[in-house]
């Protein structure tokens, strides 16, 4: 009996039994509630299938997609003091940091980088809001101008991702100063005449806002992000009314003049290429291109030519003979 107990019903039990599936298989889209297997997520860009919503995306995973073979160079940029102000709330400033760290895999809340897209040689910048909601401290500061130093470097336009919750109240009047830094970098671009785009990603709010992601020659949205200073709850507490369906999405700012392009994520790559390659006074892209001919090949054309005789000229009609009088 003990043999059965201790040995054959945990062999069955062992067989049979429900396996564990991992967690991180599969994502519920928020809008629609549609599970969401994480390869065709992740070959879909971090799109829903299903209604179109567009999730969070990490930097590189942006940049995988977006530069030439998804081959990038990152930009260094300098580090800043690590807690200035000796911040501390429910845990301490350097505490947040490692857990941010740990969690995203990166060293801070943006990714600077530079390679070519669709042959287009670029510089860009994107945030990223799992790191601390993406907030705005001296290294967001340090990696916008450092962008800007290497695209005036070596003249190439600037595109910019942005997603913010605005700036890094660790920092405190520190991380405010970023707004005129980065403002003064954008300047430094316009006056090299080159071009600057931002693309405004869910969200953007806050300081952000208010400086770096508004001042770009071309102002491009992915559908349904929310792109405000304030944020809408904020808003309808203050004045005590209900504000507008869709109210501060990208839909409403497009609509009043705010933005001018809501762009797909799938079709952000290519009409990206075609802004900069018009506002860079370049060639249209080629969009696809033919494999050079194998020396084979080359030799049986050179071959056929040479051993063909050369086609006849057509003769010239016979002149009538004059008419005899």
């Amino acid at each position: 009996m003990n043999w059965i107990t201790n040995y054959v019903r945990p062999r069955i039990n062992s067989l049979f039994s429900r396996r564990e599936v991992p967690e991180n298989l599969w994502t519920k889209c928020p809008e629609c509630g549609t599970m969401l297997f994480h390869r065709e997520l992740a070959e879909n860009l971090q799109v829903c299938t299903n209604c179109g919503h567009h999730l969070p995306i990490s930097p590189r995973d942006r940049f995988a997609a977006l530069f030439d073979n998804g081959l990038f160079r990152e930009v260094a940029v300098p580090e800043p003091v690590a807690d200035p102000l000796q911040f501390r709330d429910q845990k301490k400033y350097p505490d947040r940091m490692k857990a941010a760290q740990k969690a995203t895999g990166e060293k801070e809340a943006m990714l600077v980088a530079q390679g070519e897209m669709g042959r287009t040689p670029i510089v860009a910048a994107a945030q990223d809001f799992s790191f601390m909601a993406g907030s705005m401290g001296m290294y967001v500061g340090n990696a916008i101008i450092a962008a800007a130093e290497r695209a005036i470097e070596l003249k190439r336009p600037l595109v910019l991702f942005s997603a913010a919750g605005g700036a890094r109240m660790q920092e405190g009047i520190l991380s405010l100063m970023q707004m005129p830094r980065t403002t003064v970098a954008i300047q430094m671009l316009r006056e090299a005449g080159l071009p600057y785009i931002v693309v405004l990603t869910h969200p953007t709010t806050g300081g952000v806002t208010a400086s770096y992601a508004m001042l770009g020659d071309v102002q491009i949205a992915e559908p349904n992000a929310l792109i405000c200073f304030a944020g809408p709850r904020v808003i309808e507490q203050t004045i005590r009314e209900k504000l507008p369906e869709g109210f501060q999405r990208a839909e409403y700012l497009l609509e009043h003049g705010m933005l001018d392009r809501v762009t797909p994520r799938s079709e952000l790559r290519e009409e990206l290429i075609t802004i900069l390659r018009i506002l860079c006074d370049m060639p249209p892209a080629v969009m696809g291109e033919l494999p050079p001919p194998s020396p084979a090949g080359q030799a049986q054309i050179t071959d056929k030519s040479a051993t063909t005789p050369p086609t006849p000229a057509p003769k010239a009609a016979a002149k009538p003979a004059p008419a005899k009088p």
